[in-house]
């Protein structure tokens, strides 16, 4: 395979993670050992593939990736429950390849090329970086780890502990969610901290919820607007870990306790936890797009959808949310005209949350 020795700046490239640390906190204080021996567990290897990463970064030829092209190439590897140290893995099917007898390699092979195909579609994107950046996936990270990542470069997949969390490759909105944030980190990168870092997560929240609902074809009413309902194990009362809805995901969950994000900038969190928030406050952007999408109706990525995604392309690495209201609200008047139902549903949306 021919390789592409362009390195990234590492400030371009985010490490995030779909499972946020407020969930872990609550974990950690429960009544059963085994519960926060996973918790702490998923906080290691988080901590761990941060320095991992951080050491990687400032090696020439690090980011090496195979060659762009004009097609979705994706190779799934299986990193056999170890840690980060050990990835990419061994690899277990590469695109055209035939269905491995491994589900967790099938569905990220699937899922990772709905995503491509999604993008590809509806906004004519060719893959992450516009440029046909193979689609890399480990699967069996850790041993029944929590979590699932984009590590700047690549997917890696927790498979769960099946109690709380089962395989993260199960989720289409998840896959969807961790690969949007790396064409974020291609576009206007947004700094994961504080207001910025909320958006990048609001972002990637929204692109995985219109991919699960552009693969099912759905229109906005018969959307769950649900993030991460497929991962969730038989120990929890959680319906999904986030929702764009009004109403909590989760409300005084034996494990999980409740569901912290506001979806009103009067209750926006201020604290210096989860990197300022952001997993907590893109619950305000997430409820305002899901207000944008359902007053214009229809299916969500067909209006709503391009009005948020050519607004990301407008954005900067330090956007604040007043630059995200007043850079959509011009990119739907832009879009649609000033006085169209778009640009109305987008004022009205928000308004509706604080604006």
């Amino acid at each position: 395979m021919q390789i592409d020795q362009r390195t990234h700046s590492s400030e371009c490239q985010t490490f995030c993670s779909i499972i946020p640390p407020y969930v872990f906190d609550q974990l950690a204080k429960s009544d059963d050992s085994k519960v926060r021996q996973l918790a702490i567990d998923a906080i290691a290897a988080g901590s761990a593939a941060r320095a991992v990463r951080s050491t990687l970064a400032m090696m020439a030829g690090w980011a090496a990736v195979p060659s762009p092209s004009a097609k979705c190439h994706r190779l799934v590897y299986d990193v056999k429950h170890g840690n980060f140290n050990d990835l990419p893995g061994t690899l277990m099917r590469e695109e055209r390849d035939p269905r491995s007898d491994d589900p967790a390699v099938n569905e990220a092979y699937t899922h990772s090329g709905t995503t491509y195909n999604f993008y590809k579609k509806v906004f004519q994107r060719n893959s992450l970086d516009d440029r046909g950046m193979s689609l890399i996936s480990s699967v069996h990270l850790g041993r029944n780890l929590n979590n699932a990542f984009w590590t700047g470069e690549q997917m890696c997949y927790g498979d769960g502990d099946g109690r709380i969390f089962i395989r993260f490759t199960k989720s289409l909105d998840v896959v969807g969610h961790e690969l949007s944030h790396g064409i974020i980190s291609h576009t206007c990168n947004l700094v994961y901290s504080n207001e910025p870092g909320a958006l990048n997560e609001h972002f990637a929240d929204v692109f995985g919820s219109l991919v699960k609902q552009w693969r099912r074809r759905q229109s906005v009413k018969s959307a769950d607007w649900l993030i991460g309902n497929d991962i969730m194990g038989p120990a929890t009362t959680a319906k999904s870990l986030r929702t764009f809805k009004a109403e909590k995901a989760y409300e005084n969950d034996p494990l999980l306790g409740t569901d912290p994000q506001p979806k009103h900038l009067r209750n926006k969190y201020n604290g210096s936890s989860d990197n300022g928030g952001v997993h907590i406050n893109s619950g305000i952007p997430n409820h305002a797009f899901y207000l944008v999408a359902t007053e214009i109706g229809g299916k969500a990525w067909e209006r709503a959808g391009q009005i948020w995604y050519k607004t990301l392309l407008k954005l900067t690495s330090t956007s604040q949310f007043h630059d995200m209201v007043e850079s959509s609200t011009e990119t739907a008047s832009t879009l649609y005209g000033a006085g169209s139902a778009e640009y109305k549903a987008v004022v009205k949306a928000w308004k509706a949350v604080g604006f």
